[in-house]
């Protein structure tokens, strides 16, 4: 069964993106009707629609762009326990493995493109073998795992097994492939709850999820030029990021809601750093 159920009024477990899409119903269409995830995802369009109005972006877009993936690659490492100045992973000094990959994998974003849509599961491979490079063995880059034991840095409990693997990321592939209408932000939430519920790879797998995070957000439209740093606020949000996570595997409307609303308030904090990102510049 996969962790994306939800419990409605009559304690009914029936969301499940296993199951893909039912005829013409969203699989994840009443997780955006469950209390509070209507408001944080409006919340949040809002915030980032205030960010993409900064009169800097008109000439100086892409500059911002750089310096927002430079900062939630950084955030990313740190979240791994690989946490640096930022002025030098900036300056190239730090030759961490961790901190090196979270750099491959956020500039993978910028080239993926509508491939996330069309083959998902080749562009999370291609993550994976650059994320994990230097602290993975060779011959397990971008190869979906073969075992059940894999470590648990996020306290999720017990990974599934390779094959239910394998039908949760087809499930997935589907739902980002398809038409469903679901809200970028809710659809990258899933994504990423996903990801680091399943550890498909058995190492790196939250900094794949942050990638695919905001690979989503990208291609989905809420953030088109990739200027929102989400990784600085699942930074900034730490504290709560691990229950967040097992709110959602739980399955319950709470726990869903309380997940969406961590991404939601992720994607504030990072438009907020982008905003800064903007009056830096601005400032010259």
């Amino acid at each position: 069964m996969s962790a994306l159920e939800c419990d409605d009024v009559n304690d009914e477990r029936d969301i499940q993106v296993a199951d893909g899409p039912r005829g013409d119903n969203d699989p994840l269409a009443r997780v955006a009707e469950l209390p509070g995830v209507r408001e944080s995802v409006e919340e949040a369009r809002a915030a980032v629609d205030r960010m993409y109005r900064h009169r800097i972006l008109r000439r100086r877009g892409p500059e911002v762009s750089a310096e927002s993936a430079l900062r939630g690659a950084r955030a990313s490492a740190a979240l791994e326990g690989a946490e640096f100045p930022l002025e030098q992973v900036r300056s190239g000094s730090v030759g961490d493995p961790i901190v090196q990959g979270a750099l491959r994998a956020s500039a993978e974003v910028g080239r993926a493109g509508s491939t996330w849509r069309t083959a998902p599961r080749q562009v999370l491979a291609r993550l994976h073998s650059l994320a994990a490079a230097g602290s993975a063995p060779d011959d397990c880059l971008g190869r979906p795992r073969s075992t059940a034991s894999v470590a648990d840095p996020w306290g999720v409990g017990p990974a599934p097994s390779p094959p239910e693997v394998s039908v949760r990321l087809d499930a997935l592939a589907d739902l980002l492939s398809g038409s469903t209408k679901t809200p970028a932000l809710l659809l990258a939430a899933v994504v990423h709850a996903e990801l680091v519920v399943l550890r498909p790879f058995g190492t790196a797998d939250a900094m794949v999820a942050r990638a695919a995070e905001r690979l989503t957000l990208v291609e989905r439209g809420l953030d088109p030029k990739s200027l929102v740093a989400v990784e600085v606020g699942h930074l900034a949000l730490r504290a709560t990021y691990s229950d967040a996570l097992v709110g959602y595997l739980s399955g319950t409307a709470s726990g869903l809601s309380l997940w969406v609303r961590h991404c939601a308030d992720a994607v504030i904090v990072g438009a907020r750093e982008t905003l800064a990102i903007c009056e830096a510049l601005q400032r010259g």
